[in-house]
């Protein structure tokens, strides 16, 4: 994951017409997206506008309240998608905030119930998902390929090193940190089929 990150801004501007649509689709006005999610109607607009670049706790929680994944939010699916994807096509953004990059690795558009996403988390960066209060839990599991990782998860604290698997359910906080000199490199398998009446 050394590749350069000039395709972040378009990729945002993606992310924007994404979160537009959805809102659109499911009827809800600024003022209702952004009492269900927490995040403000004015950081919204900017967002939708493609004028701020939104970290990735805002992403998550901005997926939470549209109710899909926060992987979801980098693509629509699409009928007739390739189930083919090459490793140079597959999109890499970079969370403005923390730093870690993230690269989906599923083939983009197309319609399955697994989504899988690799991330390099840099050394000393921490990450906190709030997750809110989902319907239903969504099933992942995060296999650490390199490095070491601190997880918690619903209070319960995990140390995770190379090749160690962890599954767990995003229906509360989820804090991720790296505390060593050297970068983690681990990778998500996210059930996105959960159960979510305005799931997509």
């Amino acid at each position: 994951m050394k590749e350069s990150n000039s395709n972040n801004d378009d990729l945002n501007l993606r992310i924007a017409r994404r979160i537009s649509g959805l809102r659109a689709e499911r009827g809800m006005s600024l003022d209702a997206l952004a009492s269900k999610c927490h995040v403000s109607r004015s950081m919204i607009s900017l967002i939708e506008r493609g004028e701020s670049s939104p970290t990735a706790v805002v992403l998550d929680k901005l997926a939470f309240g549209l109710g899909v994944t926060l992987a979801s939010l980098f693509e629509e699916p699409q009928d007739a998608a390739s189930p083919l994807v090459r490793r140079a096509e597959q999109l890499l953004w970079t969370d403005p905030q923390s730093g870690y990059m993230r690269r989906n690795i599923s083939p983009p558009h197309f319609r399955s119930p697994l989504q899988i996403v690799e991330v390099l988390f840099p050394a000393g960066a921490s990450v906190s998902y709030q997750a809110g209060q989902r319907d239903s839990g969504i099933p992942q599991q995060i296999w650490l390929i390199e490095g070491s990782m601190e997880i918690i998860s619903g209070g319960i604290h995990y140390s995770l090193h190379e090749g160690d698997c962890l599954a767990m359910q995003e229906h509360h906080e989820i804090v991720y940190h790296n505390s060593s000199a050297l970068p983690a490199r681990y990778l998500v398998v996210i059930n996105s089929d959960f159960s979510h009446p305005t799931r997509r």
